[in-house]
């Protein structure tokens, strides 16, 4: 398929409806518009782009490799203008390969794409290769020389924060030459086995009713109102997953074992040490959250399902029923004009400003909706270089969640774009505040919607839609996080089965979830489609971590009387230039409390309490 088949473009969509109904027109939805990154595969602007890295990054290299000792002690600006030179290639190079991941997602199941993308991989990890010296070096230099320098010369201070993230990193430093094998290998190591994984997952097929699925729709049908219908997804997923599960097995094991050699050979201890220095959180908060959240399964999950298997009328739950839509309601159907509309008034009641940037999406060509044959599952938001601007994609249904989704990944977006001022160094955000604006894009949608009830039926669903959200969000990433623990460290006494992957499985489920649900063998490979294992091993605590942290800054949005918003809009565009702790102080929160976990949640906990008082 030509790249311009999706790249521009609307795509009418219809949602099967309730028997005996026509279907639903969905309207058009977007197709992204990847032009402002390359005109196209072929175009000259790419090969050039490709070639001026190369050139660039070797030209780097034989300037400043081994000198930067030198040219510290003889001008601090000299350094700085150094940084700002492999900071204007490392944006070049993002440019690249994000155009040839967004194509990749698009479709990857077109060879001409999968090749591509594969070829961007080597090009960049070649031209990379050549700069991997210099933030090797830079950790060499002496701390009291190079604190001197910044204190002198502005230029050089403007990067101290990234400065700063680079020398957290000092301690797992390894020598130029075991690093340099690390970087190139990464093609035919961990990222290849991210490739096989995406690649297998976007081929499976799933045979319900009479057509064959993609993973997306089929797990949308496990939110069908028809139970049977809920069944058949279940076990048709668990059919056509147990079938790969000796390949998703091994590329598991393959990455576990695989992180394992990098965690031993950086001096790692624990084996999501890396994940936390990434993310600039100190392991001991995690734990205060991890702790709280498992703390409060009986109170949240537990006491909620419990609830949700008397509305369905059923002693126990499958696991089929967890995302079942309340008996006797007609859910509502949204289409993109609708989505769109929803979204934008709950951003603009928060900020216009916010509600600008947001319409940037819709109307510049920055957002793929539809479901497609071979495209990614899922949905994300891909920031690209601060140059250009963000890309959405999405996997749009109608559904509820599905506006909720928008909603979460244009928060993103609008954090993306706040933060791209600080450059294509330090634009990034540690993942445990990445999700602070999405999560708040979230909580403002459904707080506009939940105050356009007019009814106590439709306040109930509304709430009982959210909390479901907000456990999927907490609950049971922090589930996943324990289910990761647990793979991670069995894995370092060899390998795993596919039975033993389903035992640790089946076992946090049972925890997590409690003792509402029946847990049948159906759903033992369900592990195995979770993306988030395979490309970003402990990613999913960020998920717990944002809806907690923003569940807080929430409260205080509610209590604030002015000067909130500011206050909200300087800790988007700080980016990944300060600490949490930092972001966090002017609003009186502080992520190292114990409490201040607990103070998260007893949100959703007043959630289902009112909840609970509609029913009596």
């Amino acid at each position: 398929m030509p790249v311009s088949a999706y790249q521009n473009g609307n795509s009418t969509t219809k949602l099967p409806a309730a028997e005996g109904s026509e279907q639903i027109e969905m309207g058009e939805l977007p197709e992204w518009n990847l032009a402002d990154l390359y005109p196209d595969m072929d175009s000259d602007e790419f090969r050039n782009d490709v070639q001026r890295c190369l050139e660039d990054s070797i030209k780097f290299e034989n300037v400043n490799a081994r000198k930067l000792t030198q040219i510290l002690e003889k001008n601090p600006r000299d350094l700085a203008l150094a940084i700002a030179e492999y900071e204007a290639i490392e944006e070049r190079m993002g440019r690249i390969i994000s155009y040839a991941g967004l194509l990749y997602a698009g479709d990857t199941s077109d060879p001409v794409k999968t090749k591509f993308y594969g070829d961007a991989q080597e090009k960049i990890t070649e031209a990379s290769s050549h700069l991997l010296f210099f933030t090797l070096e830079l950790n060499r230099l002496d701390d009291g020389v190079l604190d001197r320098a910044i204190g002198e010369d502005a230029s050089l201070a403007y990067y101290k924060p990234w400065l700063t993230d680079l020398r957290a990193d000092k301690p797992y430093q390894l020598d130029d030459r075991t690093e340099q094998l690390f970087h190139e290998k990464s093609v035919t190591g961990h990222s290849a086995w991210n490739r096989l994984f995406d690649e297998t997952m976007t081929s499976l097929e799933f045979n319900l009713d009479g057509e064959k699925l993609s993973l997306e729709p089929a797990l949308n049908l496990l939110q069908d109102k028809d139970r049977q219908k809920r069944e058949n997804a279940a076990k048709e997923i668990s059919r056509v997953l147990t079938a790969e599960e000796r390949t998703f097995s091994l590329i598991t094991n393959t990455l576990a074992k695989d992180k394992e050699i990098s965690d031993r050979w950086r001096g790692f201890n624990d084996v999501a040490d890396s994940r936390h220095l990434a993310n600039r959180v100190e392991p001991e908060v995690v734990d205060a959250l991890v702790n709280a959240v498992e703390k409060s399964f009986p109170s949240l999950s537990h006491r909620y399902y419990q609830m949700k298997a008397g509305w369905l009328g059923l002693d126990i739950m499958e696991f089929w029923d967890r995302n079942a839509p309340l008996p006797a309601v007609k859910e509502r159907v949204f289409d993109w004009q609708e989505a769109r509309s929803t979204v934008l008034e709950a951003y603009s009641g928060f900020a216009p400003g916010m509600a600008e940037i947001a319409e940037r999406f819709f109307d510049r060509g920055w957002i793929d909706a539809p479901v497609r044959k071979g495209k990614s599952p899922g949905a994300f938001a891909h920031p690209t270089v601060p140059s250009v601007h963000p890309y959405v994609m999405l996997n749009y249904l109608g559904k509820p969640r599905d506006v909720m989704t928008l909603a979460h990944e244009l928060g993103h977006g609008v954090h993306q774009v706040l933060a791209g001022g600080q450059g294509a160094l330090m634009a990034q955000t540690p993942l445990t505040l990445a999700e602070t604006a999405s999560v708040f894009g979230e909580m403002l949608t459904f707080r506009s919607l939940l105050e356009k009830c007019s009814t106590v039926q439709e306040r109930k669903i509304m709430l009982a839609q959210k909390i479901e959200d907000m456990l999927n969000t907490v609950v049971r990433q922090i589930a996943f996080y324990l289910f990761e623990r647990k793979v991670h460290l069995e894995r370092r006494n060899g390998e795993l089965t596919s039975e033993a992957l389903g035992d640790l499985w089946m076992s946090i489920q049972g925890e997590s979830l409690g003792p509402a649900f029946r847990f049948a063998d159906e759903y033992r490979p369900y592990w195995s489609y979770i993306p988030h294992f395979i490309h970003s091993p402990f990613y999913v605590y960020a998920y717990a971590f944002g809806d907690c942290l923003v569940n807080s800054l929430y409260a205080v949005y509610e209590n604030a009387e002015t000067g909130f918003q500011e206050k909200y809009f300087e800790l988007l565009k700080a980016g990944g230039t300060k600490h949490h702790s930092e972001l966090l102080k002017p609003f009186g929160l502080d992520a190292s409390d114990p409490d201040f976990w607990n103070k998260g949640l007893s949100m959703i906990t007043g959630l289902i309490d009112e909840l609970e008082g509609l029913e009596s």
